[in-house]
């Protein structure tokens, strides 16, 4: 099922209605679902290499726990905030500044991802190293939550009781 945007997120407490989350695509909702987005967010740093190190650790232990706890919407959530490590680190490799499309996000499209009619701005002719490896240190520890035999099953279980 595909990412609900209609929801109040603002009121809807994803810990006591998971009912209400859907995994979606990508990064979907990541800055939007709470209290996840409050207790993974302030880890998130992927300004550099070290910074990357230590954030996605932290976020992979946050991942562990919330999985420990049978928590599959918090586990997501880490898994999304790595990806989002991951493509925003990629991001400032490849665009200065880190601004990927000309223009501001339409006032209907805010907290979505994607183009929106916005033209792509042009890359760097020589991607920041150091974002680069950050994005590396991401992509490792994203792919290895998706890898996860217990996120997995948990997964397959979220799905099976709320739907796809």
């Amino acid at each position: 099922m595909p990412f609900d945007y209609s929801l109040d997120f603002h009121t809807v407490d994803f810990r006591k209605h998971p009912e209400f989350y859907r995994v979606g695509k990508g990064e979907q909702g990541v800055l939007l679902v709470q209290p996840y987005k409050g207790e993974i967010l302030p880890h998130w740093r992927f300004k550099d290499a070290a910074a990357a190190h230590e954030s996605s650790a932290a976020i992979w232990a946050l991942l562990e726990d919330y999985l420990k706890q049978e928590d599959f919407v918090g586990a997501d959530m880490a898994r999304k905030f790595l990806q989002m490590g991951y493509t925003r680190a990629r991001r400032y490799a490849n665009h200065q500044g880190g601004k990927k499309y000309d223009g501001p996000v339409p006032d209907d499209k805010k907290g979505q991802s994607g183009a929106h009619g916005r033209a792509e701005l042009p890359r760097n002719t020589q991607p920041d190293v150091d974002k680069v490896e950050a994005a590396a240190i991401f992509k490792q520890k994203w792919d290895e939550a998706r890898a996860l035999p217990e996120y997995q099953r948990q997964k397959a279980a979220f799905e099976a009781r709320y739907g796809k």
